[in-house]
Order: C-alpha cells, then sequence, then structure tokens
C-alpha cells in the first residue's frame, strides 16, 4: 500500500476486484557506470549504485509483519496480479487468472520459470504456504476475505475456494500484503525472515542498516517485466540504496549535490526551486486517496447534518491548493479521487455544486439549527454557547498550514475552531475511541471498498457515521462479481454521503518525485510507485 493510502494502519481496508461480469472465466492470458551483460532477457545492462533518500523507515521489510508498503519495500515482491497504466488488473506472477460462474472461486495458473531470489522455483504448493502463512499471522489478513481453502492442483495451478464472493480480493491481490514469500526462506529463518526476506521481485534484499538504510540488488533472474515495461528481464543497475533522512532541509542538500538520484515525497515548498534547476526532474501521481477535514459524528454537534452542511460550505479548497500546497495538488469534493475505479465524475460534479463555498448559505444553516446569536467575535452561539470545535491536525508543517487557513476560513461563517498538534500515532490511537472533535486526516487505497471502511457497521473509526441505507449498498457491493454493477452501486453510496456530508475531501495529493541523472525513470500512474524495470544511471 502506498505511502499515504496505507497510514490506516489498523484500518480494515478491502479492495475492488476487476473481474468481469458476464463471462464464465475472466482470463489474461559510487556509481560504475561500465557497460556489462547479464544472462538474463536483459542484454545491455548499464551497472552501477542508484541511491534514493525516503522520510520514514519501513518497520520492517517482511510485508506480513507490517501495516506500511512503499517504494522502500515493496519492490521485493512479485503480486500474483498488479494494475496496469489504466487501472486494468493484468497477471504478474500468475500467467492468468480464472473466476467460476458464483464468483467463489479463483484459479490462478503460474508463470513457469519464475523463481524465487534464492532461486527456489515459484509453484503452487510455494504460493499456498505463504497464504497459510499470511492467514494465520498478518495483521492485514482480512484482505484475503472469506477465503475457507486452497486446492494446489498442480505444480503451477492453485485454486482459492471462498464461502461467498469477495470482489474485492484482485485488487488486494495487486499489493505487496499478498505476493508470495519464498517458502525456503520462511523455513530456514522463520519469525527472522524479516532480516533475510526472499520473494520474486525485481530487487533482492542485501542489506540492512536499521535506522539508516536498506540495499538492494537487482535480481538476475527476474522475468516478470510488466506490459508497461520496455524491458522485461532484469533491471538496468546493480543495486538501490534506500536512505531513510527525516530532516526535508538535508535530504534535499544530499540531492542538489548529487549524493542521491531520486527523492521521494518532495515537500511543495521545495517544487518550485527544483523545477528550476536544468538537471533535476520531478515525476507526478497523483495520491489514490484525499485529505478531508474530519467530522467525530459521534459528538452532538455533528449530528445536525445542517452543522455539517455550514462547515462543508464555508471551506474553500482554492488557497489550500495554491499557498498551502503550492499548487501540488487537485481540489475534490466528492468521497473518492480520480485513481480509485469507482470514481464518477457526476458524483464530483454534483459535490462540487452543492458545496461551491457560500457563506450565507453556512450562515442560514447555522440559524436554522439554533445559532441565532453571535458574541463579540462573531462566532455564532446556541443558548448562550458559543459553536466551538477542536481540530487535531499532525506535526507535518504543510498540514498545520492547511489547519490554519481552514480555521480563518470557518471564522468567517461563525465557527470557532482551535488547533490542537498531535503526534501521528496519537491520533491513530486515539480517534477510533472517538476522543476527538475533528480531525485533518487522509486515506488511500487502490478500490471503492475503501469506503466500506470508513463508513461500514462498527468500523468507521475516524468520523464515526453509520447510516444503515449507505452501509447495506457498501456490503451489497463486496459481494457483487459484475462490474457495471457494483461500480454503480458506489455511485448511490457516494450520492448518500454528498448528501450527509459526515466529512469535507478537501484535495488530492500530488506525490512528487525529483529524480536526477537516471534515464527512463517513472512513476506508476495507478500506485504512484516507482517503475523501475527501465530506468539506468545516465552516462
Amino acid at each position: 500500500m502506498k505511502k499515504p493510502f496505507l497510514l490506516f494502519a489498523f484500518l480494515l481496508m478491502f479492495v475492488l476486484a476487476a473481474c468481469t461480469s458476464s463471462s464464465n472465466e475472466t482470463s489474461t492470458d559510487a556509481n560504475d557506470n561500465s557497460e556489462r551483460t547479464d544472462t538474463n532477457t536483459n542484454t545491455s545492462i548499464n551497472g552501477g549504485t542508484i541511491t534514493v533518500t525516503s522520510v520514514r523507515e519501513p518497520d520492517t521489510v517482511d510485508v506480513q509483519r507490517t501495516t506500511w508498503v512503499d517504494d522502500a519495500n515493496a519492490h521485493l515482491y512479485e503480486p500474483l496480479v498488479r494494475f496496469d497504466e489504466d487501472g486494468t488488473i493484468v497477471p504478474a506472477l500468475a500467467e492468468k487468472y480464472e473466476i467460476s460462474n458464483d464468483g467463489k472461486v479463483i484459479i490462478f495458473t503460474l508463470k513457469e520459470g519464475a523463481k524465487f531470489h534464492s532461486g527456489t522455483p515459484v509453484t503452487a504448493e510455494g504460493v499456498k504456504r505463504s497464504f497459510e502463512r499470511f492467514i494465520d499471522s498478518a495483521p492485514t489478513s482480512y484482505m484475503v476475505g472469506p477465503l475457507e481453502k486452497m486446492v494446489v492442483t498442480d505444480e503451477l495451478t492453485l485454486e482459492l475456494h471462498f464461502s461467498e464472493p469477495f470482489a474485492p480480493f484482485l485488487s488486494n491481490a495487486t499489493t505487496a500484503y499478498l505476493a508470495p514469500l519464498d517458502p525456503s526462506t520462511i523455513d530456514e529463518h522463520g519469525e527472522d525472515y524479516g532480516n533475510h526476506a526472499s520473494s520474486a521481485g525485481i530487487l533482492s534484499l542485501k542489506e540492512i542498516k536499521r535506522g539508516s538504510s536498506i540495499t538492494f540488488e537487482t535480481f538476475n533472474d527476474f522475468i516478470l517485466g510488466a506490459p508497461y515495461s520496455t524491458n522485461k528481464g532484469a533491471a538496468n543497475f546493480d543495486e538501490v540504496v534506500f536512505r531513510f533522512i527525516a530532516d526535508d532541509d538535508t535530504r534535499l542538500l544530499e540531492f542538489k549535490r548529487g549524493n542521491t538520484q531520486v527523492m521521494l515525497s518532495v515537500p511543495p515548498n521545495y517544487i518550485a526551486e527544483l523545477e528550476a534547476d536544468p538537471n533535476i526532474h520531478l515525476a507526478r501521481a497523483l495520491a489514490n486517496g484525499h485529505v478531508y477535514l474530519g467530522m467525530n459524528n459521534m459528538k452532538e454537534v455533528f449530528q445536525d447534518v445542517r452543522v455539517r452542511k455550514a462547515i462543508a460550505l464555508a471551506v474553500d479548497r482554492a488557497p489550500i491548493v495554491d499557498f498551502a500546497l503550492e499548487g501540488a495538488a487537485q481540489p475534490i469534493y466528492g468521497p473518492l479521487p480520480p485513481t480509485i475505479p469507482g470514481y464518477n465524475q457526476e458524483v464530483e460534479d454534483a459535490a462540487a455544486d452543492m458545496y461551491a463555498r457560500d457563506l450565507d448559505e453556512a450562515r442560514s444553516l447555522l440559524r436554522s439549527a439554533g445559532y441565532t446569536e453571535t458574541n463579540g467575535d462573531g462566532i455564532v452561539m446556541k443558548a448562550g454557547k458559543p459553536l466551538t470545535v477542536d481540530l487535531w491536525v499532525t506535526q507535518e508543517p504543510t498540514m498545520q498550514r492547511i489547519a490554519q487557513i481552514l480555521q480563518n476560513q470557518l471564522k468567517e461563517a461563525g465557527i470557532d475552531m482551535k488547533i490542537s498538534v498531535q503526534e501521528d500515532a496519537t491520533i491513530r490511537a486515539q480517534s477510533p475511541e472517538g476522543v476527538h472533535e475533528m480531525l485533518l486526516w487522509t486515506y488511500g487505497w487502490y478500490d471503492a471498498d475503501i469506503l466500506h471502511s470508513m463508513f461500514g457497521r462498527g468500523i468507521s473509526t475516524r468520523v464515526h457515521y453509520q447510516n444503515d441505507e449507505l452501509i447495506s449498498i457498501l456490503e451489497e457491493a463486496r459481494v457483487t462479481m459484475d462490474q457495471d454493477v457494483r461500480m454503480n452501486m458506489y455511485k448511490e453510496a457516494q450520492m448518500i454521503l454528498v448528501e450527509e456530508s459526515p466529512w469535507v475531501p478537501l484535495f488530492v495529493r500530488e506525490n512528487v518525485t525529483a529524480y536526477r541523472d537516471l534515464e527512463g525513470f517513472k512513476l506508476h500512474p495507478i500506485t504512484g510507485n516507482i517503475v523501475w524495470s527501465d530506468i539506468k544511471l545516465a552516462k
């Protein structure tokens, strides 16, 4: 899970299946730049070391022991299926997949000749063992849904049997979480697998220096290049070093000096400076989620939809995007961003029309909700009590700037919003208990089923909004294998959220990555991850 979209560390997040609706099956068939040759399909490899800086160090590279996956640990793994650049699910480690008429059986046929980093062949039995470990002990084990049993029918064929259709499974299977682990390495190292991890991805693990860096080597036996990559074999370099540097100024200095070739998560205030440098290039990808102003709907003040709508009408997204984010974002009004299948332009347009900033309408709604008085500061009051709310925000400077803009905007509507800076861990731990009143937060995933995680029965941990009609639609969508029908359900669910306004969607961030001295660099438009296959160090 990429970056912000996995910030929901312990949320139940389930995802969209890209499967067919009417057919019996879905089937898809220190840099050394000297030239060297290799034995894989890549006959000319530049070699050398690529250094990447990132703010956050993964807690482990064992994806079955974490709730955080990003570029620093994802590329060790090769999933059974992946997203193509247009969002279509296509084979990866699997040669093809088939779905039964009733949606309860998915059959994966693995690619012949694929190997784990240890040299062990990838087999159906090995994939089954990896799934068993995942189900038994992974914190994200819910991603397999109602999986009842697995049947190995031959060396390369694995059947997954579900008690009921589980539409998000294939989308879940595109992530590193469900990518097969090397069973021989599990046997050898057990729970110490994270220090010796082996899978079938384009990069293999070389060295971990906790608190400092992780080094990966090119996997020379890699043959699973994606359809959108020119190179289908091993990468064009020797190794990648991920250095973890929390201080943005230090990261920028190291990058501008040429000590690193890639800088992940470029802060908005650095973008203009980097764009002005002819030796530096920026790659951008919209996040697969959005930042929102969340209301705790368990609190009495937010149980009145007129108050919720008044807050939404008080918000102006333009200065947030233009000033706090320096243009590195896209305003959004609806529940889903364009990067998640299920996004609907009609929903977005309706939400934008309904919640374009209108202070007069916001004040009118507050008066109808009983806030008919104002105090000397212009804050509306009800029964002599001013409308004061507390907003939790993280320590990230950009988010604090956004909070200050929102504070000023809500004050213009007569709402007094206090800002309370909290540690990220505090928000994660206490917001599920409903301690907060409001929060500035984000979500991310690859499927509209994220709405079930956000608003499902008893599992809404940030906004605590429950709506029986909405829940019914979201639960039905999870077992509906017809793609068109399922997307229509999400359209209906999104319109309920627009009408009820339990949160205020604000913007979709652009994940901006800076790079230099490289050829063939690009980000995947759906996942936002680096596509390593065609990257070379420039000569």
